[in-house]
């Protein structure tokens, strides 16, 4: 056998197309990690200014022209009113002008991401050295953690890193379900039995997570049960839509979901570094993506009383519904094609 024919054997066309879908996710990879986490910087970051009416106007117009434009400020009433928004996740930090001295107060809320704390509380001591905070004079800047993140929970990543873990699970297990039946395609029956196993999965999964980063590591607070039911719903929302995947383009769909999950939504979760340090591209698919709501819901089931989850979960909600929908059916209509095509009639 001459070596053209050992080549043809060893590499089948099949074999070289998967191949290049490696290479092309490969560098997608790195277009995606790179590109939203080689330059993080604060923009439009919603934030609160607390003074009285005069001062609290100009302080938001001096806090908007800063280069860069870090903040999208707004005025708010009072200082109660600022750390509600916080702790509702309507605002990310706030500065509260002390109208009788010169050091004012700044709310930030670490629990929602240790990078984007620090960086406000930059912006606001570079503001404040220039005369920021009131009419000019340079005044200082006290920081006041809102809702801190866990000493446990370095630099806030542990939500993140959670929600990688569900993520990972839902994928991996949909994929070893759909390769171990090797090129057979599903019936409506095995589909439906996958489903439940994969709801089985999450639910054990879920469980698991909440447990380790809780009573064991320690590493979040908040309610176990919350934490339990993201977990259920992130693993079989991701475990579904790679059925779903795989159910229209075969073993394809496996890179499909890791497109889906690693390549576009990690980067762009907010997990090593918040929404508003993102670029615009991330910033704006994260939410939609599991892993970003994810990261979201869990932050907020451990620092912020649980506030501002509904949106992520529907979400959540809706990936999984997608998923489950279009892995049940796509069996049936494939077997009903067949039977269109075999016969003669073409009924």
């Amino acid at each position: 056998m001459t070596f053209a024919d050992e080549l043809k054997s060893a590499v089948t066309p099949r074999a070289a197309l998967l191949v290049l879908g490696v290479l092309v996710l490969q560098l997608l990879f790195i277009a995606s990690y790179v590109g939203a986490l080689h330059h993080p910087k604060p923009t439009d970051v919603a934030f609160g200014v607390v003074a009285p009416k005069e001062a609290a106007e100009r302080t938001k117009e001096e806090l908007a022209r800063l280069p860069g434009k870090p903040l999208d400020p707004r005025v708010v009433e009072d200082e109660a009113e600022a750390r509600r928004q916080i702790m509702d996740r309507e605002i990310d930090g706030a500065l509260v002008v002390d109208p009788r001295g010169t050091t004012d107060t700044l709310l930030v809320a670490s629990g929602g991401g240790k990078a984007l704390a620090n960086a406000l509380e930059t912006i606001a001591t570079k503001a404040e050295d220039a005369g920021g905070g009131g009419g000019g004079q340079k005044r200082t800047v006290k920081t006041v953690d809102v809702a801190p993140a866990s000493p446990q929970d370095f630099n806030g990543l542990s939500s993140f890193y959670l929600v990688v873990g569900w993520c990972v699970g839902g994928y991996l297990c949909a994929s070893i379900m759909s390769i171990s039946a090797g090129a057979k395609a599903a019936t409506p029956q095995r589909a439906a039995i996958r489903l439940g196993a994969m709801a089985l999965l999450a639910i054990a999964g879920g469980l698991g997570g909440a447990v380790i980063v809780g009573p064991i590591l320690d590493a979040l607070p908040g309610s176990i049960m919350g934490l339990w039911g993201l977990g259920a719903l992130l693993t079989f929302a991701v475990g579904a839509i790679t059925l779903a995947l795989e159910e229209l383009t075969g073993i394809v769909g496996i890179g499909l979901a890791v497109l889906l999950i690693v390549v576009a939504g990690n980067p762009s979760a907010g997990g090593a570094f918040p929404l508003p340090m993102l670029p615009p591209f991330w910033e704006a698919i994260g939410p939609a993506l599991p892993p970003g709501a994810g990261t979201w819901v869990a932050r907020s089931i451990a620092y912020f009383e649980g506030n501002a989850v509904t949106g992520p979960l529907l979400v959540l909600s809706a990936w999984a519904v997608a998923g489950a929908a279009v892995t049940l059916l796509a069996p049936k209509l494939r077997r009903r094609a067949d039977r269109g095509a075999a016969s003669p009639s073409g009924v």
